[in-house]
């Protein structure tokens, strides 16, 4: 099973897709070392944030458990209605990580060794922008 991690350190984002069958049973907001994901990530500290699972459902931190429950909400989590007391009904995953999780969010809480920029060089470089029907090559960094 594979897993899309998005790790987040300083405001940018890193994508990895990693096979880390360690992550099953560990639950939002839980550490782990960076070892554990591979001797790149020596020195790393990680913290789950979040997820979603194969159908797009959200990990919660506040549901207990692997499977999907309804919850009543009053705020947050794609609450768009602009009356006060506005409570409504969502379907949120458990925030534990089972084999239906595909995405999983990671925060660096402490930097290892290599910079991420070292680990992820492809993930690094100058994005191009062409528009079409202008007459020069706009680049622009993605930072």
């Amino acid at each position: 099973m594979a897993f899309k991690l998005n790790m987040s350190d300083n405001g940018k984002a890193w994508r990895l897709e990693s096979g880390a069958e360690f992550l099953v049973g560990l639950s939002v907001g839980e550490k782990f070392e960076g070892k554990e994901l591979g001797n790149d990530y020596e020195g790393y500290e990680f913290e789950i944030t979040g997820g979603s699972d194969i159908s797009g459902f959200p990990l919660s931190k506040d549901v207990e458990g692997i499977g999907i429950r309804k919850v009543l909400l009053a705020k947050g989590w794609g609450m768009r209605a602009k009356r006060e007391g506005v409570r409504l009904r969502k379907s949120l995953r458990g925030k534990t990580i089972s084999d239906k999780v595909v995405q999983v969010n990671i925060k660096v809480l402490k930097s290892g060794k290599k910079a991420m920029s070292e680990i992820f060089p492809e993930q690094n470089k100058a994005v191009e922008v062409k528009v079409e029907g202008a007459e020069e090559k706009v680049e622009a960094v993605v930072q």
